[in-house]
């Protein structure tokens, strides 16, 4: 389904309910299933949670994750110490492309059982759950947070618990650290000292509690943009967030001050504020939040800003390679865009093609990044639904802000 956005003008002041953090749900989903003495609140209603919440309840034998690409890791360990357990765990033609091998690796290392259907080193996997009784590991320290993120959240279970050795320079390490807080929440006791993380052993029953999700910075990301791009005095208030985050994505409240938002918190809710700014040149490392890249992109190519984000090596296994992606998108709006493995480099472009179909290449984030724009022109975002991965009503929450959408 296509929709066409025409150029629009915004509320001066409105405000949006957005649901619990995808990453938050994600990883409390499968801590929640080692622990059922909690409850969950403001669980994400993304497409990604419900497979979670669907693949951590079923009973065959036959797994089937689709894009849901956090689900495959995490649920690669957690299906590891399921003893007397066998499953395979597949997904969509594009989950068969993407990487397993480092994860099954360290899997394979600390004891478990996990053998490759058809490639060597990517999905399907048929793991045959056991107890697992070694605890020391090592990864390499530039890989996905998700891989180290799924060794942590199953470690408390192992019977010497773990003692996992990142080695190099460590990227992600927002999502790692609101993995490791999350733990200590539910009252696992870990420590992160240099590259080493310990995490002892559960001996005993949890007290039960209940937990709150935090609302999701990453979908927070696209209102961010729709600041910016809007007249001064715009004001969007977004609930539930939180000023001392755990999300790596909070680094948005900085970064966005660059284009002249600035954010207040007040009742577990935050203010986007639209100020005149002077549309100076950004450059950014973006290793720690990898996921708001296309946001800021599309930002400063709406805003004619040039721009240099780098740290951007996990975004060519993604849904889709994000990076050809946004340099071929915006390229067709009318804009230059060169891309390493790890970097995009945009030129300043004043002017913006118009009801130009926007490819979203089965991403979510493809999608929400490049909505924005009608806020300066009219434009078509081919297969609009795949925002349901994340964000199932995005649409409906940007014409209850005056978006002007059909389809």
């Amino acid at each position: 389904m296509h929709f066409t956005l025409q150029k629009s003008k915004i509320a001066k002041q409105s405000s949006i309910q957005i649901t619990g953090s995808k990453s938050e749900s994600n990883r409390l989903l499968l801590l929640q299933a080692l622990y059922p003495e909690f409850k969950l609140e403001n669980v994400s209603n993304s497409d990604d949670s419900n497979l979670m919440t669907n693949a951590l309840n079923s009973l065959s034998d036959i797994v089937d994750i689709h894009h849901a690409g956090t689900a495959m890791r995490f649920l690669t360990a957690y299906f590891s110490i399921q003893e007397g357990r066998t499953v395979t765990l597949t997904g969509s033609k594009r989950m068969k492309e993407r990487p397993i091998e480092i994860l099954v690796e360290a899997l394979q290392e600390l004891g478990a059982d996990i053998s490759y259907v058809q490639n060597e080193g990517f999905p399907p996997i048929k793991i045959k759950g056991k107890k697992l009784t070694k605890n020391k590991v090592s990864l390499k320290a530039n890989v996905s947070s998700q891989y180290i993120s799924a060794l942590l959240l199953i470690a408390s279970k192992l019977e010497n618990g773990l003692e996992l050795t990142l080695e190099g320079e460590i990227t992600s390490i927002p999502y790692i650290n609101m993995t490791l807080s999350l733990l200590d929440e539910i009252g696992v006791e870990s420590s992160f000292t240099d590259n080493i993380i310990k995490i002892k052993p559960i001996t005993k029953k949890l007290n039960s509690k209940t937990l709150t999700v935090e609302s999701d910075w990453s979908s927070a990301s696209y209102y961010f943009s729709i600041a910016a791009l809007s007249d001064v005095g715009t004001e969007i208030t977004l609930t539930s967030y939180k000023e001392n985050s755990l999300q790596g994505d909070s680094a948005l409240v900085d970064i966005y001050k660059h284009f002249g938002v600035v954010t207040d918190f007040k009742d577990n809710a935050m203010t986007l504020k639209k100020e005149a700014s002077s549309l100076e040149p950004l450059t950014l490392d973006l290793k720690n939040a990898p996921d708001i890249a296309q946001t800021i992109a599309v930002t400063c190519f709406a805003l004619g800003i040039p721009c240099d984000l780098i740290g951007l090596h996990t975004l060519k296994i993604k849904e889709t390679d994000r990076l050809v992606a946004l340099k071929t998108e915006i390229e067709k709006l009318g804009g230059k865009v060169d891309i390493t493995d790890k970097s995009l480099h945009l030129t300043a472009s004043h002017s913006i093609n118009e009801l130009i179909p926007i490819a979203t290449y089965n991403d979510h984030r493809m999608a929400m990044a490049f909505a924005p724009l009608a806020l300066k022109t009219s434009i078509v975002i081919e297969d609009a639904m795949v925002v349901s991965k994340s964000y199932p009503t995005f649409w409906n929450d940007l014409e209850s802000i005056g978006f002007i959408i059909t389809e």
